[in-house]
């Protein structure tokens, strides 16, 4: 197994776990505004992933990735597969054929997973929160690494960002279900995906191997 791949695996392996670990933490932010299946799905989703993982190929990081994608996407219900299996998919063709995974293509891979669920072209307020969190963890990942941080560093930083971002979202949530069906917004409720990127950016940055 090439440096690349274990890393990759490690990644989406941490991932994994993680979703199943806070099924219920997840399911339950889900069920304040939504219909409380993000969690229980994701886990679902994930689990399959985990049970069926000496049977996907690794030889690529890329191609590794692009078949997580469609597990999730067939696995995991709502909207949460389709959002999840277009991250993981972009992230793969990003990685595809490359022998060394580096900071600044981890970048790019991240950039990519953003940039696809960016044009999925719905409107579900997942999508919106889920990026609020996103996107400035993935700025202050590569700001770290621009400022020569090793990688437990620089995920301590994502983390910590994602989090910020993530209890932000209480500010944008809908009052009942999904924005895109009610078109509402009220205080106090955290969005159950955007904390997921929180939740799984520090628990990549406590586990990382230096």
């Amino acid at each position: 197994m090439t440096s690349s791949q274990d890393t990759t695996e490690f990644v989406v392996r941490s991932i994994a776990e993680e979703a199943l670990a806070n099924e219920k933490y997840f399911g339950e932010l889900d069920s304040v505004v939504g219909d409380g299946d993000f969690g229980y799905s994701l886990a679902r989703g994930f689990e399959v992933v985990l049970s069926g993982w000496d049977g996907v190929d690794r030889s690529d990081p890329g191609i590794f990735l692009s078949k997580i994608a469609i597990i999730i996407t067939s696995t995991i219900g709502g909207t949460s597969g389709p959002l999840w299996g277009t991250a993981f998919l972009r992230a793969g063709t990003q990685l595809t054929g490359l022998n060394e995974v580096t900071p600044a293509n981890s970048i790019a891979a991240l950039r990519a997973a953003i940039e696809g669920i960016k044009h999925r072209g719905k409107s579900d307020v997942g999508d919106k929160t889920l990026l609020d969190a996103l996107v400035p963890a993935v700025d202050a990942l590569e700001n770290a690494f621009q400022a020569g941080d090793d990688a437990k560093t620089a995920l301590g930083k994502m983390a910590t960002s994602a989090r910020q971002a993530a209890d932000a979202t209480s500010l944008l949530q809908a009052r009942r279900g999904r924005a895109s069906y009610t078109g509402e917004r009220s205080i106090g409720s955290p969005d159950a995906g955007a904390i997921a990127i929180a939740v799984l950016a520090e628990h990549l940055a406590r586990t990382w191997r230096t």
